[in-house]
Parts: C-alpha cells; sequence; structure tokens
C-alpha cells in the first residue's frame, strides 16, 4: 500500500521541528563556510601569488581560522573615549544580522520526502518559500550599508566617516544596478519567489537545444555581469573596497573597532559574500538543478562564484573612487536600464 503523501503544513509539531532544523543547519554551515573562506582565500591567493598561505597552524593549516578566531575573541575589546558607545556597539550587529537573514529564503535544493509514522510528508530545503522573496533580499541588503555608517559616525574618527560616506554613495550606485539587473530575470519567469525562479529554469535551452539547461545566464549575459559587478561592489571586496581602503583610510569604517567586534566586520563581509554567491547561483545558474543532488549542485555553483571573486581579488588593483563612480552611474547604470527595455521588446515578440 502506498503511504500517504502531506505537506508539513498538515502536521504542525513536524513543521516547527523541520523549521527549527533547517534554521540551525543553515545557520552552521553558512558560519563554518564563513571560517573556511578566509583560509581558501589565503590559500588560492598565496597560489597565485607564488605563496605557500598557511602552512603551520594544523596540518595544512586548517586550524588557522579556529586560532584567528580564539586570537580576536581574547583580544582586549577597546571603545574610544570619544566614540559614541552605544551606536559604536551595534553597528557591528546591524551588518551581519541582514547578511544571515537573507539566507532564510534562498531554496538550496529539491524538495525532499521525510517518512513518519506511517506518512510521507515533502519537506521542501529552504527555510521559508516568500512570494516577494527577492524584494526581501534587496531590502536587507540595503539594511547593512546602515550598519558600515553608523560604524563611521560612532567612532566618532575622520577616516571612519569618511569610509561610511563612501560606503553608502557606493550602495546607491551598485545596489541601482544590480537591482535594475535582475528585474531581467523577473521578467522572463514571470515570479518574485526564489523557488519560482529555479523552477522556470529547468529543462533544455528555449525548449530545444537539449544540450544547454535553461538558465537566465545564457539568455541575460549582460544582466549576469552586471549582477556580479555589482555584487562585488555591494559586498565591498576588491577592487571595490574603497569603503575600507587601507593605503587611504587605514580601514575605513572599521579603523577604531578591535577584538569581537572587528570580527563581526570580517565575519560579515564574508556572510555578504556567500549570500550574493548563492543569490546569484539562484538567479542565474539554475539553483538546485544540475547533475548531482540538489544541494551539491547548489553548493557547487556557490563555490564557484566565491572563488571567482578570489580570483578578481588576487587580479585587479583597487578603483579609485570617481572611476568607482563613474563606472556606477555612467555605464552600470545606463546598460541596465537597457537591458529591461531589449528583454521586454524580446518578451512581446516570443509572446
Amino acid at each position: 500500500m502506498t503511504p500517504e503523501v502531506l505537506t508539513l503544513s498538515n502536521s504542525p509539531l513536524l513543521f516547527t521541528i523541520a523549521m527549527l532544523v533547517k534554521i540551525l543547519v543553515a545557520f552552521a554551515v553558512t558560519m563554518l563556510i564563513v571560517a573556511y573562506a578566509t583560509w581558501c582565500e589565503r590559500k588560492i591567493i598565496g597560489g597565485m601569488q607564488t605563496r605557500m598561505g598557511p602552512t603551520m597552524t594544523g596540518p595544512k593549516g586548517l586550524l588557522q581560522p579556529i586560532a584567528d578566531g580564539l586570537k580576536l575573541f581574547f583580544k582586549e575589546d577597546i571603545i574610544p573615549s570619544e566614540a559614541y558607545k552605544t551606536a559604536f556597539i551595534l553597528a557591528p550587529m546591524m551588518i551581519l544580522a541582514p547578511a544571515l537573514i537573507s539566507v532564510a529564503v534562498i531554496p538550496f535544493g529539491n524538495d525532499i520526502t521525510v517518512t513518519w509514522d506511517g506518512v510521507s510528508y515533502i519537506v521542501p530545503l529552504q527555510i521559508t518559500d516568500l512570494n516577494i522573496g527577492i524584494l526581501y533580499i534587496l531590502a536587507m541588503a540595503g539594511l547593512g550599508v546602515y550598519g558600515i555608517v553608523l560604524a563611521g559616525l560612532a567612532s566618532n574618527s575622520k577616516y571612519s566617516l569618511l569610509g561610511g560616506i563612501r560606503s553608502s554613495a557606493q550602495m546607491i550606485s551598485y545596489e541601482l544596478a544590480a537591482g535594475l539587473s535582475i528585474i531581467a530575470v523577473f521578467m522572463l519567469s514571470e515570479t518574485l519567489s526564489m523557488r519560482g525562479i529555479v523552477e522556470a529554469q529547468q529543462g533544455a535551452l528555449w525548449g530545444s537545444i537539449s544540450f544547454l539547461p535553461n538558465w537566465y545566464i545564457f539568455t541575460q549575459p549582460l544582466a549576469f555581469g552586471l549582477f556580479v559587478v555589482g555584487s562585488m561592489a555591494e559586498v565591498n571586496r576588491t577592487p571595490f573596497d574603497l569603503p575600507e581602503a587601507e593605503t587611504e583610510l587605514v580601514s575605513g569604517f572599521c579603523t577604531e573597532y578591535s577584538s569581537m567586534k572587528y570580527a563581526l566586520f570580517f565575519m560579515a563581509e564574508y556572510a555578504n559574500m556567500i549570500t550574493v554567491s548563492a543569490i546569484g547561483a539562484t538567479l542565474f545558474l539554475g539553483g538546485w538543478g544540475g547533475p548531482f543532488l540538489g544541494w551539491m549542485n547548489f553548493l557547487i555553483k556557490v563555490f564557484a562564484f566565491m572563488f571567482f571573486f578570489i580570483w578578481i581579488r588576487a587580479t585587479f588593483p583597487r578603483l579609485r573612487y570617481d572611476q568607482l563612480m563613474a563606472l556606477g552611474w555612467k555605464v552600470m547604470l545606463p546598460l541596465a536600464l537597457a537591458n529591461i527595455v531589449v528583454t521586454g521588446v524580446a518578451v512581446l515578440l516570443w509572446q
């Protein structure tokens, strides 16, 4: 006899348990990747620059992230006497929290079936599926810059304040271009749900080219390029790390921070990089689609994005600030608007 197949909403207890398990697993995996992304970055850049990278702490330096975390945890926590204390303490949390919250709407695999007490339940590998999932992510991304600006202001330091101002100007220009670039994805998928966008990319390209998947990187290459460049600027990665700019601003908005507060800034950068990579894999690379298990396909694509970000850091020098702003307003914004118009015309002709 075939067991009855239900959704988790039919069992409030199992729904609650599954939700808690998914939240804990997503948080633990994200934090683990954050820790070892630092090790991978140092190893990869070291290899590209004919260096060794971490070697001494544990085999192949694998315990280096743990050692760094312990060192920062036990360092003296200094708050400048002229800083605005409450805002100074809140700022690092305001940067890290939006990056972690954004993971809630990203689907990291296709549905699985779990049998409990003779009844089979469908469990989606996603914490929650909002019908406006991508708008939720964009809203959370916009909140992160408030933490940077607050850190710059609360430190009561000219270097920190300049870093915060730079970050706000950079966020406005590049988030606008990145947000407009993914409108073309909505026009093709006809949904704002992250799961719906992944499902719209299943099958063959244009329904006929069987050796290529229907991923939006093939139908929207310009949007993909704009999204990648905008995302690097959004998370302050080289060559767009002007808000920190050690050669100009010492360390920008986090100049006055130490101990675990500084570690939170560090964690936020890599958590944002993971979130951006997951969004890119979902919107343009078919999410969990691929030859392996759904979650394995998804992680491979996320790691490929992160490797690309690290590669860019090892390759390109930092832009001047006027070059950064000119690229955002004079190049990326017009291209994103033109891509929307072309996509609209193409969709009308196709229909």
